[in-house]
């Protein structure tokens, strides 16, 4: 694999993050059980997320960091095939709570399947790690074996964490928020997961020793914010071809980002309380553009008709509570005058600053490392550092 040897001249990330997914899809196919009874209605399933199109970042990360520290590639395999498994069970729990309709270009395994059998699936994953972990006393041996599970028990607890504390705010519609309390919810939810985990589980492999370990946990926590920011953007901005999910998905979800805070904090008191509505309705099953346009219609028309005199105040009163139950939940309108507000306030370019000063203190933490010798693993790590704000998808 010459994308994954020692070449300091140089690195194609595409082609390393590419070989390193090929790799470690090959470690799962191996973990699936094949003679069993449930393979049609479960490890089939289980392939499906793994096997979409996808960038292979946090397999990459544990690969490049355990070999940049001069660990063997042989012995990060099986762990970076747990960290891919991990990551397509929370996104088919994410897909489930969140209520999303795309997955990498592609219905959500509950759009396709119900919502019973997709936590299903994802419990199955879960499951499925284990072993690997548990067989990394033979590989490497039971000290490093238990530090990295007791990695993954930090891991899968703090994702856990950061998770809930988002899911309470959209349930209790809070918005009195700083960047501060994003960005921590952030660091939990998706640095540990996608970022810490990875090159902390790649160091011990390597046998690093505790301050090598601690300088790149915070390099992976500063790229993990930035990278988290980055799709928050791309998600309101990119062409669906390309991002994979749906485009502004994180509006229709009421997620909150870097980008609302912003925009919210930035608006009038009026556009504020319209936004603030807005965004406490739930979504809606399916995104059904014929009951959105009759509630268009209907929020035009009852002030027309009233005007002309054609309404009483008790009529108005009823047609305008008839609309609200058409429009009980967000309509593409909505979306779209969100999107209006970010844009009139420069949100995304706010967003966009933010996560490039957190890129840029990962470059120089990585800039400052003399016990880290010139290769392309290290290289990999440099080039994540554009990576993580400059990407597409």
């Amino acid at each position: 694999m010459t994308g994954v040897a020692d070449d300091v001249d140089g690195v194609d990330l595409a082609r390393y993050l590419a070989e390193c997914r090929a790799m470690v899809l090959d470690e799962i196919r191996a973990m699936v059980p094949q003679h069993s009874r449930a393979g049609r209605v479960l490890y089939d399933l289980m392939l499906d997320y793994p096997m979409r199109d996808a960038k292979g970042l946090r397999p990459a990360l544990c690969v490049a960091a355990c070999r940049a520290l001069g660990g063997p590639l042989e012995g990060a395999l099986p762990s970076a095939a747990v960290l891919e498994l991990y990551h397509n069970a929370f996104l088919i729990h994410d897909d489930v709570e969140d209520r999303s309709e795309k997955r990498r270009d592609a219905l959500t395994l509950q759009r396709l399947h119900g919502v019973p059998i997709a936590v299903n699936v994802g419990d199955a994953m879960l499951a499925l790690a284990l072993q690997p972990l548990l067989d990394n006393m033979h590989r490497l041996d039971m000290g490093r074996a238990l530090r990295i599970l007791e990695t993954v028990a930090v891991m899968a607890r703090e994702s856990a964490e950061g998770q809930a504390v988002e899911l309470d705010w959209v349930r209790r519609a809070r918005w009195d928020l700083a960047d501060d309390d994003y960005l921590a919810m952030v660091d939990q939810k998706t640095g540990w997961y996608s970022f810490v985990a990875p090159v902390r589980i790649g160091a011990i492999i390597a046998n690093a020793p505790a301050e090598v370990i601690a300088a790149l946990e915070a390099f992976a926590g500063a790229l993990g914010a930035a990278f988290q920011i980055q799709d928050d953007v791309l998600n309101l901005q990119a062409r669906e071809a390309d991002y994979g999910k749906e485009i502004a998905g994180d509006l229709w979800e009421g997620k909150h980002t870097l980008i609302l805070l912003h925009a919210l904090r930035s608006m009038g008191e009026a556009d504020r309380a319209r936004a603030l509505a807005i965004l406490d309705r739930p979504r809606p099953d399916t995104v059904d553009p014929a009951r959105d346009d009759l509630a268009g219609r209907l929020r035009r028309v009852v002030p027309e008709l009233a005007a002309a005199g054609h309404l009483d105040a008790a009529g108005r009163a009823a047609l305008e509570s008839l609309v609200e139950d058409v429009a009980r939940t967000k309509t593409r309108d909505d979306v779209e005058w969100l999107l209006a507000q970010i844009g009139r306030h420069g949100s995304l370019g706010y967003a966009r600053e933010v996560a490039r000063a957190r890129a840029a203190a990962a470059g120089a933490m990585l800039a400052s490392w003399s016990w880290m010798k010139p290769s392309v693993h290290r290289a990999v790590l440099q080039s994540l550092v554009d990576y993580v704000v400059e990407r597409d998808r």
